[in-house]
């Protein structure tokens, strides 16, 4: 094992094997959004109403050909585009006087006017995770099928989360499959809310009245957005004349629309699917998706992902939660741990503990511990910026792998000119709040042409993978490229120095 010392302080070795391939953003990666002619200017000056008016002063011939030309051109490019015209019309028919009759042909050419394409990671594609995939179909002796989750940035830095799929093995080989084909936005549907997460909600905000308290003594456990409407429509009329009423009943609409589920149509493949910002809170972004697998307790294995949901101004945590990455549900972070970002869940309860690598100060990596109301409680501090290229701020790389000798930790650190490098530590299997290893120096640092792009001078990761003595670890360059670098992991351990 060789070892150099950069300007910067990073001490790199060859222990950590690049691969050649790389993965680069693609502009034909599109879906279909609403388009509001005007809402998209600084000020607002919506323009639905003269569009329509001159759409409807076409004929029927015009409206005809019209269609066809946009039929021609982008049928191609998505899934079942007419029903997506015809969803665009619905948002906005109110805008049609209603003593018009329309015909279908011009219904659908209105939807196509209220229509634009996004591409999805036309400005970057970056920090990746890695989990075995639901479908380990068709494989050689050897391999793995991973699912490989990925932050994708298109037009206004907006942020959504796409899939690839890979195969690992046998020993040192991968492979990306096939990415090609038009992507899909999962079609939001309603969530099984969970009162504790209400309450905690309410708790962060410091609202407790009477009205609250009725509202969640009358709710279930679970509850749908019917039952929650309907809740809030038999409440007491002594309370619903109270002055403050109107404000309380729109925080509690707010929090609970929060948490949804979204489901994609299964003939729809996994690279195909994108998760898309679809509430209030993550307008502007759904950032940084770390993916871990979990077993549940019937014993089937589910997927669970903490990721930074974005609305131009505040950050705040969210997990998502799937069988089947196919169906998600999604609900919000509580606590005074989900408060930044960066929250990694552990593949397991450790002695009954739910646990979680955080960095609620912003600088410090910490161990956070979910209570019984399902908040994440203060952190206790793991690792502390103190070295040359970490002074910054430390965090994680992605939830923790278990390995024998304890659970393998990927860290990042930030020194000068806000350069990035990943390092590694070892916890106690049994109390993770101990740190037993680290790696003394840089496992994985920007090379010469990963150092350029949309983010110069960085390499950052949001979670690897274990396959037969491997450590496998998927990683973003300067957010304009995806890299795969791997390390046997016996290699690993044994460069890491114990911590007395």
């Amino acid at each position: 094992m060789t070892a150099t010392i950069d300007p910067y302080g990073v001490r790199t070795t060859t222990l950590v094997q690049r691969h050649a391939l790389t993965m680069q953003p693609d502009g034909r990666r599109v879906v279909i959004k609403l388009f509001v002619p005007g809402e998209d200017a600084q000020l607002a000056q919506n323009r639905a109403s003269s569009l329509i008016e001159r759409i409807l002063q076409l004929d029927e011939n015009e409206i005809g050909r019209l269609l066809d030309d946009v039929l021609e051109k982008f049928s191609g490019r998505h899934h079942d585009i007419l029903a997506t015209f015809q969803h665009h019309y619905d948002v906005v028919h109110h805008r049609v006087p209603p003593e018009v009759e329309l015909s279908p042909n011009a219904r659908t050419l209105i939807g196509a006017y209220f229509s634009h394409e996004f591409a999805v990671e036309a400005a970057a594609l970056c920090n990746p995770s890695m989990v075995p995939h639901p479908d380990q179909s068709g494989l050689e002796p050897g391999e793995l099928r991973v699912a490989i989750s990925l932050r994708q940035i298109g037009e206004g830095h907006i942020s959504s989360i796409g899939f690839c799929s890979a195969v690992l093995g046998p020993h040192d080989a991968i492979r990306l499959e096939d990415r090609a084909g038009p992507l899909v936005i999962g079609e939001r549907t309603d969530a099984k809310h969970q009162r504790d997460l209400l309450a905690a909600g309410l708790a962060e905000l410091d609202i407790d009245n009477e009205l609250t308290c009725s509202v969640l003594g009358s709710l279930p456990e679970r509850y749908s957005d019917e039952e929650f409407e309907d809740v809030l429509g038999h409440l007491p009329g002594e309370l619903l004349a109270r002055p403050t009423t109107g404000e309380t009943l729109a925080v509690l609409r707010e929090i609970t629309a929060t948490d949804y589920a979204v489901t994609f149509p299964a003939s729809v493949p996994l690279h195909q699917r994108v998760l898309w910002p679809a509430a209030p809170a993550e307008s502007n972004g759904m950032e940084d998706a770390r993916f871990v697998q979990v077993a549940e307790p019937d014993g089937r294995m589910a997927y669970l992902a903490t990721y930074t949901a974005y609305d131009g101004r505040q950050i705040g945590g969210r997990m998502l939660q799937s069988r089947d990455l196919r169906h998600f549900e999604v609900t919000a972070l509580r606590g005074p741990a989900a408060r930044n970002k960066g929250m990694a869940l552990f593949p397991r309860p450790v002695n009954g503990r739910r646990l979680a690598l955080c960095r609620s100060d912003g600088e410090t990596l910490g161990l956070s511990e979910c209570d019984a109301s399902n908040r994440w409680q203060e952190a206790v501090p793991l690792l502390i910026p103190h070295r040359g290229w970490d002074l910054i701020q430390v965090g994680n790389c992605g939830s923790p792998v278990e390995t024998p000798a304890g659970w393998l930790v990927l860290t990042h650190g930030v020194g000068p000119m806000r350069r990035y490098a990943i390092g590694a530590m070892l916890l106690d299997l049994d109390h993770p709040e101990r740190v037993i290893a680290d790696l003394p120096h840089g496992l994985l640092e920007p090379d010469d042409v990963e150092r350029e792009g949309y983010v110069p001078n960085v390499v950052y990761s949001c979670g690897g993978v274990l396959h037969d003595g491997r450590l496998w670890l998927p990683y973003g360059a300067s957010d304009v490229r995806v890299g795969f670098a791997s390390i046997a992991l016996d290699r690993l351990l044994d460069a890491m120095v114990v911590v007395p």
